[in-house]
């Protein structure tokens, strides 16, 4: 199988310090893949040079068959690729059809003066927007809150309406960065149900989650990253099999059984 999402030797200096260093990875079509490390592991920034946010030092990253380690954010996210972010980053004082409507900004052809004078571009991409918004809140079950101020939505809400806003990108992976940061356990578990739902919709998702339960239970493949380096990739049992993942969050000389019980 092809992958939809391939890292090959990727690194990222910034001056002498070596947040990312040869890191392979690949993610197939349908995957919900799990990055995992200790803090300092390099995640974010693997996940920023797989987004443009960064370019990487070296090595390449290539998303469905297409190099893309050069582009900038804005193209890669044209090419199919949608990103959300440790900070929930949602226009609070702006309602969540508003909210989403907002990503489908690179499917219309509007510019300022389209904007100010309200042309007949104007009219039939505002049109546009808000049908597909509507269609995208109704399919992630969020109709209902398509009124309310984002600012005024509880917090897990809040994430579920900046992964809507994300896919009006109509991506073809899905980059979640620590999408359960700061959820109560309830929280956490409609989140991973919300996701797991998307998946089965036929999205495929990559997610930074510092919440193992979550990544155990939400994964079917895991990439563990430490000190910026590759350790351990495979499925969440051989992931808690693999000796060199105890020791990156327990230290060495603890045992594999101990290491599982104390992480229970």
């Amino acid at each position: 199988m092809s992958a939809l999402l391939e890292a090959k030797g990727v690194c990222k200096y910034f001056g002498g310090l070596k947040a990312v260093e040869g890191v392979d990875m690949s993610i197939n079509k349908g995957d919900i893949f799990g990055i995992i490390g200790p803090n300092g592991a390099g995640k974010t920034t693997f996940f920023n040079i797989c987004s443009g946010i960064y370019q990487p030092t070296k090595g390449e990253i290539w998303l469905d068959g297409e190099k893309i380690s050069s582009l900038h954010s804005e193209q890669i996210a044209r090419k199919g690729m949608a990103r959300t972010f440790q900070n929930i980053q949602l226009f609070k004082y702006m309602s969540v059809l508003e909210n989403v409507k907002i990503g489908f900004h690179i499917h219309t052809k509007t510019n300022m003066f389209d904007s100010i004078l309200h042309t007949k571009t104007y009219k039939q991409d505002e049109e546009f927007a808000v049908q597909k918004g509507l269609e995208i809140l109704e399919k992630v079950g969020l109709a209902e809150y398509r009124d309310t101020m984002a600012g005024n939505l509880a917090y897990g809400i809040q994430r579920k309406v900046e992964i809507a806003r994300a896919l009006a990108l109509d991506p073809k992976i899905l980059l979640l960065d620590e999408p359960a940061a700061g959820m109560n356990p309830l929280e956490t578990q409609e989140l991973m149900h919300f996701i797991k739902q998307l998946n089965q919709d036929g999205y495929t998702i990559a997610v930074i989650e510092h919440d193992m339960k979550f990544v155990m239970n939400s994964c079917n493949r895991i990439l563990v990253l430490n000190f910026g380096q590759k350790i351990s990739e495979g499925t969440p049992d051989e992931i808690k099999a693999d000796q060199h993942v105890h020791e990156a969050y327990f230290g060495k000389g603890i045992i594999a059984g101990e290491a599982v019980k104390a992480n229970a």
